[in-house]
């Protein structure tokens, strides 16, 4: 019944945890694109601010290649004028000015000229770019510096003709700080990547990460054909939501935004947690609400109900519930239990009563009946002769009267006879006191009234025919007697011994008559007669009737 109680409880709030599912599935759901819009946005934001810083390059190195001393490729003035310019620049390394033999002309920090750049990419690259494109290239270690920086630069020209380029660098920490300046990924992490995969800036960063290669992930997205988004999980399980634009001819640095998933969704799974423990009390109550209300309002009143009943079952007659007007519905049904063993008393009391009355009538009328028999018996002997005819008529009514009383004995108890009694007290008169002319053998058997009669009847014919004619006519005489009981139908034998010859009669008499016609039909009686010369053979079959139950009890 708990358990049954629990399982209402749970479906009780099955609805709400169905909601709670659905809301906390639609909400992430919907944050998860928030999100990914948010990191594209932030990523846009981020190169567009690379885009700026470029073309501020851009522009410096145009500026400086319109210079006469540069055009002129004139190393002394030339690098007296990039310093002046240099000086107030912070985004820039040293501005170099490179002849189309990639030989260092000049540059802003007076180093010698004829430093070879031959190896350069991004010189060679300048060199056959037109007009005043920009040349961006890679992430680069500074041949003069040492530093690690973003080559840029632009051709230069004489007379429409490429004489060199102006190359200068974008230093890396410069890169790094303004990123993080800007905060442009708003709290996420921004990552600037040449067109190799190699890091060139990352903000906010607690680690120098210029050099090394993106993730795998990541690489394999720089040369991607356009802008997206993914999920990316690290080592230690934390998830990011990341926005990248690859590098292209417009934009020739790879740029990616991400954005921390615990961070985007705190306030989600603050929400969700709330929600989770508000679910994990309502079900703790629940099962609480359940187990105090089952045991308070269903199991006590029930297992009230059935102690009662039990106790009434054991002889506890004057046990109730006496749960009127309490428990609710099953103080209803307890007051029902109640009312119904008052019933039950009542009419036991009646049952009771109607027992004495009717043991007070069997009493009466077996006294009327052998009063009657004895009227009878007298009535036979003042009216006919004494001769055989009239002993044989006063033993069947003594037989008959054994019968009854047999039958009226069995009143005290059960109305049944067993079988061995019936025998018994039918054979009483022709018992001798020495010797035991009757062999009996059966079990227990109980018959019913009418039954016991008739065969009380018939055994007595079957002596009485057998001490004028058969065994019990001479002293070694023997009867053997049996019974036996096969589904719900008796089978009696009579079998004699030892006595005199016997052959089948001309005529039947009326001892024959009566033995064959002595079990009323409902018993659905089968007799079987043989006239033996050893003796005469009787069987007698009948329907046991309804002893089935109270034969048991006697076993």
């Amino acid at each position: 019944m708990r358990t049954r109680l629990f399982a209402v409880a749970i479906t009780a709030l099955l609805p709400g945890i169905g909601l709670l599912t659905y809301n906390e599935l639609s909400s992430r759901h919907a944050r998860s694109a928030e999100v990914h819009l948010e990191a594209a946005h932030a990523t846009q934001n981020a190169a567009a601010e690379m885009d700026r810083v470029l073309e501020g390059a851009k522009s410096l190195l145009i500026a400086v290649s319109v210079l006469p001393t540069v055009v002129d490729l004139e190393s002394t003035s030339c690098s007296a004028s990039l310093r002046r310019i240099a000086d107030s620049l912070e985004m820039t390394g040293a501005i170099l000015v490179i002849n189309a033999q990639r030989k260092l002309v000049c540059d802003s920090q007076g180093n010698p000229s004829g430093v070879d750049f031959s190896e350069r990419t991004y010189v060679n690259d300048g060199l056959r770019a037109s007009g005043d494109t920009l040349v961006v290239g890679t992430y680069t270690v500074s041949k003069l510096t040492g530093a690690a920086v973003l080559p840029v630069a632009v051709p230069l020209k004489r007379d429409g003709a490429t004489i060199g380029v102006v190359a200068t660098a974008i230093k890396l920490d410069w890169l790094q700080a303004r990123m993080t300046e800007r905060n442009l990924a708003g709290g996420g992490k921004v990552t600037i990547a040449d067109r190799d995969g190699v890091v060139l800036a990352q903000a906010p960063s607690t680690a120098t990460l210029a050099g090394t290669k993106l993730i795998a992930p990541l690489l394999a997205k720089v040369q991607a054909s356009g802008p997206g988004t993914l999920d990316l999980i690290g080592p230690d399980g934390s998830g990011d939501i990341v926005a990248y634009q690859p590098a292209s001819l417009n934009m020739p640095v790879f740029v990616s935004t991400g954005i921390s998933s615990s961070a985007a969704f705190q306030s989600i799974n603050r929400t969700t947690w709330a929600s989770v423990s508000m679910l994990v009390l309502s079900i703790v109550a629940a099962f609480i609400a359940a187990t105090y209300v089952g045991n308070r309002f269903i199991l006590r009143p029930i297992h009230r109900i059935v102690d009662v009943l039990e106790a009434y079952k054991s002889g506890d007659t004057a046990t109730r519930t006496h749960m009127r007007g309490t428990a609710a519905e099953l103080g209803l049904v307890g007051d029902t239990v109640d009312s119904l063993l008052d019933e039950l008393e009542t009419r036991r009391d009646t049952a009771a009563l109607a027992e004495q009355r009717r043991a007070l009538l069997v009493g009466e009328l077996r006294h009327r009946v052998k009063n009657t028999l004895a009227v009878v018996t007298a009535i036979a002997r003042q009216t006919f002769p004494r001769d055989d005819r009239l002993e044989s008529f006063s033993q069947r009514l003594s037989a008959l009267g054994r019968a009854y009383d047999l039958i009226f004995a069995g009143e005290e108890g059960s109305p049944d006879a067993l079988i061995a009694d019936v025998v018994k007290t039918a054979l009483a008169p022709y018992d001798k006191s020495s010797g035991a002319p009757f062999i009996v053998a059966g079990n227990p058997l109980i018959i019913e009234p009418e039954a016991g009669l008739a065969l009380s009847l018939v055994i007595h014919e079957l002596a009485t025919n057998a001490a004028k004619y058969g065994a019990l006519s001479n002293d070694g005489g023997r009867i053997y007697i049996a019974w036996e009981s096969t589904n719900g139908r008796v089978t009696f034998s009579w079998h004699e011994q030892n006595g005199p010859t016997v052959s089948k009669p001309d005529r039947a008499g009326f001892g024959s008559q009566l033995i064959r016609r002595a079990f009323p039909a409902v018993y659905n009686p089968e007799l079987i007669v043989e006239y033996a010369p050893d003796g005469v053979k009787c069987t007698i079959a009948f329907n046991q009737g309804n002893s089935n139950a109270q034969l048991q009890s006697v076993r």
